[in-house]
C-alpha cells in the first residue's frame, strides 16, 4: 500500500490544476481519504457553512467536516479550489458538486481517468497512479505529524478501529520513520 510523499502530491496537483475541476476533484479526495465513488457523489449541497459531508461507502460513517483552508500553499488551499470551481462549474441543472462535460455527475471510471492522466503527467510512479493512493496518503501524512488513530480513523469515517489500524500499518511498513510511531499508537489503543 503506497501512499504519496508531500512532494508528489504538490507536483499530482500542479499537474490536475490546468483543469480547475480536476485539481478540486483531487484536493477534496485527499483532503477528506475519500473513495473514487463518493467524490464522484458529492452533491453541492454537501457543502455548506464551510463544511462537506460525505456519505462514505462500503460500511462506513457519514461524516461532516470542516473545509481547509491553506495560507502558505495555494495548490492545498481547498476553500480557495472549491471558490474557483463553483465560479466555472456549469449550472446544467445537476446537484452534483462535480459535473462532467456533457453535464451531471461523473461517473467513478472518469475520475479514474482523469487522476491517471494527472499522475502520469506528474510523472508518478505507475504503482501510484490510482486515485485510492489519495486516502492512503492522508492517512500516512497525518502519521507523520503524529495524530492518534482515533483522528485518523473519524476523519477517514471509519466505522471501525481494525479499519484505520490496517491502514497506517501499511504505511508504517512503507516508511521506516513512521514504522516507530505506528508502534506506539498501536501498543496505546
Amino acid at each position: 500500500m503506497d501512499f504519496l510523499t508531500p512532494e508528489e502530491l504538490l507536483r499530482l496537483l500542479r499537474a490536475a490544476q490546468a483543469r480547475t475541476r480536476d485539481w478540486c476533484m483531487i484536493l477534496v479526495a485527499y483532503r477528506h481519504g475519500l473513495r473514487t465513488s463518493e467524490v464522484c457523489s458529492l452533491k453541492l449541497s454537501d457543502v455548506r457553512n464551510g463544511y462537506i459531508s460525505v456519505q462514505r461507502g462500503k460500511g462506513s460513517l457519514r461524516t461532516r467536516q470542516r473545509l481547509y483552508q491553506e495560507h502558505s500553499e495555494p495548490l492545498l488551499d481547498e476553500v480557495e479550489a472549491l471558490q474557483a470551481w463553483l465560479a466555472l462549474r456549469p449550472d446544467d441543472g445537476s446537484g452534483f458538486l462535480f459535473t462532467s462535460q456533457k453535464g451531471g455527475g461523473l461517473h467513478r471510471t472518469q475520475f479514474f481517468r482523469m487522476f491517471q492522466a494527472a499522475a502520469k503527467k506528474a510523472r508518478l510512479p505507475t504503482r501510484k497512479q490510482h486515485p485510492r493512493i489519495l486516502k492512503y496518503s492522508l492517512a500516512a501524512h497525518l502519521l507523520i505529524r503524529k495524530a492518534d488513530l482515533s483522528l485518523i480513523g473519524r476523519l477517514l469515517g471509519h466505522r471501525s478501529a481494525n479499519s484505520t489500524q490496517k491502514i497506517v500499518k501499511a504505511a508504517a511498513q512503507q516508511n521506516t520513520l513512521l514504522a516507530t510511531h505506528v508502534l506506539s499508537l498501536l501498543r496505546s489503543n
